[in-house]
């Protein structure tokens, strides 16, 4: 937004990109912001229903409000992946929608661009040429990275790792990466001792020798797991923000296609 909105949009985010944007308290605060918003762009597919719809609902603000000009679910211009075929409790914190880490996959994020920079328009018409200025500016320098990330990676094509959480499906099918395992035993449930042990012969059949997490959660299973197969952890932000260095969408790719170079290479 910032990218296609430049100098015109004033841009407040409701959580950090160092936090798990499943599990946010609803906080006053959050509300009062809400509030002033003239618009409100989420993730959705899910991601953020234990508390999204609360601050909606607190905020007060009809603009905002579903099925209104000022509310922007951005997963609406995308194809869904990992859909379930079957919904049951045990199964976890799943999303009947399908993944909804999508954005790590650049060319995702080149299809909410486009989405963000047609409602900026509506919104402030007399706006519409600088916001396509502002798009084609940031899906050229985007489209251009794509190609240099793809060629930077086509070394990890096929390789096989482990990772606590299916954060990372989206940017492993462009890159051509898979799960060798999953340390959490279901999506939202933490690693039961046993599920370890599962995940250690998992990942000594596959041959695995690199364990991926979003830097939010806990390493204390992903420490174990190294030190009984000899592999190597690497933590990465998810979104902007993650880490200091990663301030623009893009940086976000250079750091995760550099770390994933330095570990592999």
């Amino acid at each position: 937004t910032k990218e296609i909105g430049g100098n015109e949009v004033q841009v407040e985010t409701l959580i950090r990109g160092y936090q798990d944007a499943h599990f946010i308290a609803a906080k006053p605060s959050y509300m009062f912001r809400l509030n002033r918003a003239d618009l409100l762009i989420y993730q959705g597919m899910e991601l953020e229903v234990g508390w999204l719809p609360l601050l909606i609902q607190g905020a007060r603000n009809p603009d905002v409000m579903v099925g209104k000009l000022g509310h922007l679910n951005a997963s609406s211009v995308i194809e869904p992946i990992e859909i379930p075929q079957i919904l049951d409790r045990s199964m976890g914190d799943i999303h009947p929608f399908g993944n909804p880490h999508y954005l790590l996959d650049p060319a995702n994020g080149i299809h909410v661009a486009r989405l963000i920079a047609d409602r900026l328009a509506q919104l402030v018409p007399d706006k519409k040429d600088f916001f396509q200025k502002g798009l084609e500016n940031f899906t050229e320098r985007l489209n251009a990275k794509i190609l240099e990330w793809g060629q930077r990676m086509e070394f990890l094509k096929g390789l096989k790792v482990t990772a606590y959480h299916r954060s990372w499906s989206y940017l492993f099918r462009r890159f051509g990466i898979q799960y060798a395992a999953l340390i959490e035993v279901v999506p939202g449930i933490p690693p039961t001792p046993k599920h370890l042990v599962r995940v250690v012969d998992a990942m000594k059949t596959e041959n695995t020798k690199l364990i991926i997490q979003a830097n939010y959660f806990e390493s204390k299973s992903a420490k174990f797991l190294a030190t009984k197969t000899g592999s190597q952890i690497l933590s990465l932000p998810v979104s902007v923000g993650g880490v200091d260095e990663v301030k623009t969408y893009i940086e976000l790719f250079d750091y995760i296609v550099a770390h994933l170079e330095r570990k592999l290479k």
